[in-house]
């Protein structure tokens, strides 16, 4: 009978202490101290793809800080607007729900088009919705590699380094002879369409670069 009433006792505090810790402990995993939230390339596997990963592994050698990862949902095909989308409703999602997290928006190559569209203002008949400037505050830094609109002005669309709110937070990486962000015509350049893959730029060391840029300003 002592041993039961024991058990019972037991069992009652266990169940206080988990109707408690849980909130705590989710709240902790939930908001990490900065949060990559990356859009892959164009027709890359479901992920934040070889850069994305590439560049967390690297930030995180370079901060002592916790870094969480969301990988933007879109197809990754050409649209670019659903990506845009995605990602802004998370930004919102994490500055309203995670405060202290600082986010690094990022993107490569259609990816990178990503993040200047849900970043800034857009012609609204593009269907977008960027996140609106009360999140501002909350991004440490905007990594983008590869970029088309890094050379290529479109109209309607403010690219993340133009603007006076991300401008001085943004970093746009673009390979020696890139074709896609150097604005140089691809078919004088056909030998070189490889500076624009994966590789070359984890090559190049401006992954690494970026990560540093990031790193510095968390």
């Amino acid at each position: 009978m002592r041993a039961t009433a024991m058990l019972s006792g037991a069992a009652a505090l266990m169940s206080v202490a988990s109707s408690i810790l849980p909130t705590a402990v989710a709240t902790a995993a939930d908001c990490p101290d900065a949060e990559v939230i990356f859009a892959r390339g164009r027709e890359e596997p479901p992920g934040i793809g070889r850069i994305g990963d590439a560049f967390v592994d690297a930030l995180r050698s370079k901060t002592p800080k916790s870094v969480g990862v969301y990988a933007v949902n879109y197809i990754a095909d050409w649209d670019i607007v659903p990506g845009a989308n995605n990602m802004a409703q998370h930004m919102e999602y994490m500055a309203a729900n995670c405060p202290n997290t600082r986010q690094v928006p990022g993107g490569y190559s259609l990816g990178a088009a990503v993040v200047d569209v849900a970043l800034t203002p857009t012609d609204p008949r593009l269907g977008a919705n960027p996140v609106p400037p009360s999140v501002a505050p909350h991004v440490a830094a905007v990594v983008q590699f590869g970029s088309g609109t890094r050379s290529v002005s479109v109209p309607g669309l403010v690219a993340a380094a133009n603007s006076p709110l991300y401008g001085p937070k943004t970093i746009n990486q673009c390979n020696i002879d890139d074709p896609i962000c150097n604005g140089i015509d691809p078919n004088t350049l056909v030998g070189n369409w490889w500076t624009h893959l994966q590789d070359a730029y984890i090559g190049s060391g401006l992954v690494d670069q970026a990560a540093q840029f990031t790193a510095d300003r968390l």
